[in-house]
């Protein structure tokens, strides 16, 4: 049905009224003071709207919220669950919107955040993750019986010389670093331009997955995601395939922690917008 459909409204001094309002659409109540607008939307539609969502719920729930009288009117059709905001509730807070004088706000941000698919922001792909144990068995699958290094993806396409993390790794007792597409020693990477970008990828381990014991493996892998930020780089001679523990896009290296109801909160220093705050607008100097 695309109208409310009201019959013989009594409430107040509404005088047996009949009236039909459009959903969907932006309907505007007018009339003198007195005339029974408030009784109309508010004490009749709006109450009537209610009572049939409390009767919707569970008996349990019922008994925690309480009855609400069935208005003076013949019938009520096409109604939906409603919500009103009082004009006495109105505040001047840059802070509050709709969503949040309703408090719907708060269960849209658990919604998005429970049923959510993220995708990444630069090339929209939809973001992924994978456990150990899971990325461990696709390695199996996808690398059958071959030979394979194990890389953690440090840098790509970042300008910089990198000194310090190859001073780093190598304090570790790591020996192999890939700078470029070419597999250096650590103490004899050549210095780096660093004005020019740069992929490297640390080298954690060169197995041969058809006499290598999966324990070997999963502490490579383990090791690689540790030192990789949560990805790990997989190579054969005629492929490579790159995995994430985070959620995250395996073709730009876009990562973001796990979803939560915060990110989608402007008040919280998480979802606000850095750029604004929060606030939709930006206090600025008039430079005139």
């Amino acid at each position: 049905m695309d109208k409310i459909i009201v019959k013989g409204a009594r409430v107040h001094n509404l005088k047996n009224i009949d009236v039909e309002i459009p959903k969907n659409k932006l309907v505007v109540i007018t009339g003198l003071s007195g005339s029974g607008k408030s009784s109309l939307a508010m004490d009749t539609i709006f109450i009537e709207g209610q009572r049939r969502y409390l009767e919707s719920l569970s008996t349990y729930a019922r008994q925690f919220i309480g009855e609400l009288k069935k208005p003076d009117v013949d019938s009520i059709e096409g109604l939906s669950p409603t919500i009103a905001i009082d004009q006495k509730s109105v505040s001047h807070n840059p802070r509050s919107t709709v969503g949040t004088v309703t408090e719907i706000y708060d269960y849209l941000r658990v919604l998005y955040a429970q049923i959510g698919v993220p995708h990444c922001p630069y090339c929209g792909r939809e973001l992924q993750r994978m456990s150990v144990d899971e990325i461990i068995i696709h390695v199996q699958k996808h690398f059958q019986n071959k030979r394979v290094i194990i890389l953690a993806p440090i840098a790509r396409e970042k300008k910089g010389t990198f000194k310090d993390e190859f001073d780093n790794f190598l304090n570790k007792g790591y020996t192999r670093v890939e700078v470029d597409g070419k597999i250096y020693r650590l103490d004899e990477v050549p210095e780096l331009n660093k004005n020019v970008r740069h992929t490297i990828n640390l080298v954690i381990d060169r197995l041969d997955l058809s006499d290598t014991d999966v324990h070997r493996l999963f502490q490579s892998v383990e090791l690689a995601l540790k030192e990789g930020n949560g990805f790990v780089l997989v190579r054969a001679d005629d492929n490579e395939h790159l995995y994430s523990e985070k959620l995250s896009c395996l073709s730009c290296g876009f990562s973001m922690p796990e979803i939560n109801p915060k990110f989608f909160s402007f008040n919280a220093p998480y979802g606000a917008c850095p750029d604004c705050h929060g606030l939709g607008f930006k206090l600025e100097v008039d430079e005139r």
